[in-house]
């Protein structure tokens, strides 16, 4: 493949852009059309082939640019002295040669030949710019150029020393193109880098410690983790992997057939969507946990989970009905703010709220249910109603509890968590992004 255009597509990809290997073809046999030589020609021959979206078009217009910049060592001339003639003839090296000859597409062939040698295109960081300057420095020849200047300067002949000048300022102009081209190669890479970087902190960071500056980078990552699993639990099986032939169901349906298999059936997998029962605490200490965990469940395909969502402090309420009304983002909002909402934002009070949840709403619970509670089971020192919650319990399919807090603060002070374990198919520490996605995407598994 061609080597320059397999740069460009590693650039891009770096840089965000989904190249498919289909497409590296359209864009190879573009390129063997069109050539090189008309920059504009392959620029659009480039676009064409290669991104699909309008901000993918963005990210390759940069990258273009910055990619094929024909303006290193275009001064090359200029490093040719009128008595470069005899500096090539006196000298062995290539790259002395090269530099004196003023020849630009031999020095930018050498350069990008380097800069692949030294894996150029791993660099991620601006500290690692000198670094994988000299390795390409190296492996261009620098050390025998400076080994030649240093023979010429200790020869003391005049014309040692006038090869010497010329030679010193050519090295000074090949050092200098090199740390652009390296600065330029940080350039594509970095915007990607810093984005992996944003991201991994954002997935493990403490939901209650992020600030409000990181939220459209934390919905963005939700919108990503969301579209993955909706991709996954809502993908059809194709009819030539519908399964085994299931033995026992075909002859019992050919019975009327008089043994003759005119109807194989097959054994078919079954996909359970879950019905949810969300209960959420909605305190100044947890609504953090609370607005990432809503957005990721009403993030998901209807067809793959059902889910009622109530919240409480001082009292509770169902709120399914916003969801329904408007978009996840505007109605996490609007339970936020608690705008029109019959909600009581007094001391968080987890006996009146499972008690409410007991008169009003215990018929949503059945054996098909899971009860997802999110809460930290700090309840002021009220009755921790733990009699309510093994009712739940015992309806439901499994209860899950996720709080905030990590497992040595269950039971101190006013926490009544270890009360409420025993009640719970399972307890979890729910504070980072990594461990929602752990808890929904084992809510969406595929069952047998």
């Amino acid at each position: 493949m061609d080597r320059v255009l397999s740069d460009f597509i590693v650039s891009l990809r770096h840089a965000g852009v989904r190249i498919s290997i289909s497409e590296t073809l359209d864009a190879l046999q573009s390129v063997r059309l069109v050539g090189y030589n008309d920059r504009e020609t392959l620029r659009d021959a480039l676009l064409a082939a290669l991104p699909k979206s309008a901000p993918e078009k963005e990210i390759f217009a940069r990258c273009f640019d910055h990619f094929f910049s024909f303006d290193y060592f275009a001064d090359a001339d200029a490093t040719a002295g009128p008595d470069s003639a005899t500096v090539r003839a006196a000298t062995d090296f290539s790259l002395p040669r090269t530099l004196l000859s003023g020849d630009q597409a031999a020095l930018v062939m050498a350069m990008r030949e380097a800069a692949r040698a030294a894996n150029l295109m791993d660099i991620r960081f601006f500290t690692q710019r000198s670094l994988y300057t000299l390795r390409i420095l190296d492996r261009m020849g620098l050390p025998a150029l400076d080994a030649q200047i240093q023979a010429m300067q200790a020869d003391g002949s005049p014309g040692a020393a006038q090869q010497a000048s010329a030679l010193e300022k050519a090295r000074t102009f090949l050092v200098d193109n090199v740390r652009r081209y390296v600065a330029q190669q940080l350039t594509l890479n970095t915007p990607t880098a810093t984005q992996n970087l944003l991201t991994s902190y954002l997935r493990h960071a403490k939901l209650s410690m992020l600030e409000q500056q990181h939220f459209q980078d934390m919905h963005s990552i939700i919108q990503r983790m969301v579209k993955r699993l909706n991709d996954l639990h809502s993908r059809r099986r194709k009819a030539s992997r519908r399964g085994q032939l299931d033995f026992k169901k075909t002859l019992r349906k050919n019975i009327t057939y008089q043994g003759f298999l005119f109807d194989p059936k097959w054994k078919k997998r079954k996909i359970e969507r879950p019905d949810l029962v969300v209960i959420c605490d909605i305190s100044r200490s947890v609504m953090r946990t609370v607005r990432f965990l809503l957005l990721f469940l009403y993030g998901l395909n209807k067809a793959i989970v059902r889910i009622r969502t109530f919240i409480f402090c001082s009292n509770l309420i169902e709120i399914t009905s916003i969801f329904d009304e408007y978009p996840v983002e505007v109605a996490v909002e609007k339970i936020r703010l608690g705008a029109d909402l019959p909600i009581l934002m007094g001391r968080t009070d987890y006996d009146q709220s499972f008690r409410d949840f007991k008169a009003n709403h215990l018929d949503s619970v059945s054996r098909k249910t899971t009860v997802l509670i999110l809460g930290d089971a700090r309840n002021n020192y009220a009755e921790a109603q733990t009699g309510i919650l093994k009712m739940i319990y015992e309806r439901s399919k499994r209860l899950i509890w996720l709080n905030p807090e990590p497992p040595p603060f269950w039971g101190t002070g006013d926490s009544e968590m270890k009360k409420y374990i025993p009640f719970c198919s399972m307890v979890k520490e729910c504070n980072t992004l990594h461990h929602l996605e752990g808890v929904v995407t084992s809510l969406v598994h595929h069952r047998h």
